[in-house]
């Protein structure tokens, strides 16, 4: 019996043992990872999730992902060596590098049984600095700073790095204050705490005349104006720089052209709009020319969570018609208590009404993926919950599959290929709403939910996708697309 305890007793230490030696492995991790960011701009992932500013145990805990793709966990031995070879490797330009999908193709596709680190060298070829040509920084201006606002903020700011893609100079905002140091401190108070995503890892600083905040070192003027038409962005040292409307007030082309003020070149609207091309990043946006079109938008939340399956059913089985249901949580322009609201219902109370309305999700569809023109339907109810939503796609398709093999064809879009930033694929039969807030996918399969029926040729999927984080993400790719800024990846 003692022997037992004192068996059971040196396993819990060894495992203890192991753990903290991993976490030391993990440091030094983040510690290459930290200095390839802000010194190459060469940035390091793991499965799609971010690697800096992690701590330890989170950076451990996302090796565990490899599953999905061998049936085994990769090791911090094995992202460590991967690391420390491209810090050696000197001639790489500003790239994101995703060690862990490097990590699982060395142990899967090494048919020459090259060592880890020559394979590396061997991956690396195509993003050697002879073979790409410098990122010029693109000026970005937020009008408006409400919901996705403060969230692109956030984002851009997060991935500001070196500066050498979207930088955040300044928010454009209709003064509510006389006082606007007191306007800017509650601005500035929404952007560090948000009840749905929590804490901002980082510091804002407030100038003493409340017309900018430093937030993680990044000077972001704050410009005071009631309408587009009164500024002049080159007075603020702006040129070419991207306009990013998320007050939703102006919805079609040629309004936006309201913002093509001087030192401006480029508008987008994050929200649905016409009069403009509707881009989803990873499905249309290649159509999208940055050269020749200056005002777009970035679609709705949904229509970029359903169009990357939608894209991926109709390229694989093809799609005879379908209906889009959304369980979308309420948003702002609904009322906290019963009042008046133009559109039918939406005047009831959000947070204690299921309300049933209108979607332009299936007229988005066809601006998106015009190959889809005309078969698809939809509604949608408002829930009371504050983020993340839920799309029920139901499609009758041309050729018959089944429940497994329908869910396959969406795993591996979502590990391989051009869509893999934007579908994630979960077999938790546990999942629920707020698991998917802060994805920054554009939307989460949920598997287990998959309904297929006896022919095979009617299906229902379910997709989570979180309405702010999520889409506020997309807006940020299709940004850089646009401001062609974006770096070479390795996914």
């Amino acid at each position: 019996m003692e022997t037992t305890k004192n068996k059971i007793r040196q396993e819990t230490d060894n495992s203890l043992q192991y753990w903290r030696e991993d976490e030391k492995k993990a440091l030094e991790l983040l510690q290459i990872v930290g200095e390839l960011r802000f010194d190459r701009s060469i940035e390091l992932i793991i499965f799609r999730r971010g690697i800096y500013d992690s701590r330890p145990s989170e950076v451990l805990n996302n090796h565990l992902f490899a599953a999905n793709y061998v049936n085994a966990p990769i090791t911090i031995d094995t992202t460590l060596t991967i690391a420390r070879t491209i810090s050696n490797l000197s001639e790489i330009s500003p790239c994101i590098l995703d060690i862990g999908k490097m990590a699982v193709n060395w142990l899967k596709n090494n048919n020459s049984n090259l060592s880890l680190e020559n394979f590396v060298i061997d991956s690396l070829i195509p993003y050697s600095s002879d073979k790409k040509s410098s990122i010029q920084p693109k000026d970005v201006i937020l009008y408006g700073f409400g919901r996705i606002g403060r969230l692109l903020a956030r984002r851009i700011i997060e991935q500001t790095g070196r500066g050498e893609q979207l930088r955040l100079r300044a928010i454009v905002l209709r003064p509510q204050m006389k006082d606007l140091y007191s306007e800017a401190k509650k601005r500035a108070a929404l952007l560090m705490t948000d009840s749905v995503h929590g804490d901002f890892r980082g510091t804002v600083m407030i100038a003493d005349d409340g017309k900018s905040l430093t937030v993680n070192g990044n000077k972001v003027l704050l410009i005071y104006a009631k309408d587009p038409g009164e500024i002049d962005y080159t007075e603020f040292g702006m040129h070419d720089a991207l306009v990013i409307d998320n007050t939703g007030v102006w919805r079609d082309g040629e309004a936006l052209k309201a913002h093509l003020r001087p030192g401006v070149s480029h508008v987008m609207l994050t929200a649905p709009g016409k009069l403009m091309p509707n881009i989803v990043y990873g499905v249309n946006h290649e159509s999208l020319d940055p050269e020749t079109t200056n005002i777009f938008c970035a679609a709705s939340c949904t229509t970029n969570a359903i169009s990357p399956i939608l894209k991926v059913m109709n390229e694989t089985l093809g799609i005879e018609k379908g209906h889009i249901e959304t369980v979308h949580s309420y948003t702002s322009d609904q009322n906290l208590l019963d009042n008046f609201h133009k559109k039918p219902r939406r005047g009831r109370s959000a947070p204690l009404n299921m309300v049933l309305t209108s979607t332009g999700a299936a007229e988005a569809i066809e601006s998106v993926m015009p190959e889809l023109k005309g078969i698809f339907t939809g509604n949608a109810v408002r829930v009371p919950t504050p983020n993340v939503s839920l799309a029920i796609i139901s499609l009758s398709l041309k050729n018959a599959t089944s429940k497994a093999a329908l869910n396959q064809i969406l795993k591996d879009a979502s590990l391989h290929g051009p869509l893999v930033e934007q579908i994630h694929y979960s077999d938790s039969e546990e999942y629920v709403s707020t698991d998917a807030v802060g994805m920054t996918s554009a939307c989460v399969l949920d598997a287990p939910s998959t309904i297929v029926s006896g022919d095979g040729k009617n299906v229902i999927i379910y997709a989570w996708y979180d309405n702010e984080y999520g889409y506020t993400c997309q807006v940020v790719r299709v940004a850089k697309h646009a401001a062609q800024v974006r770096r070479p990846a390795y996914f």
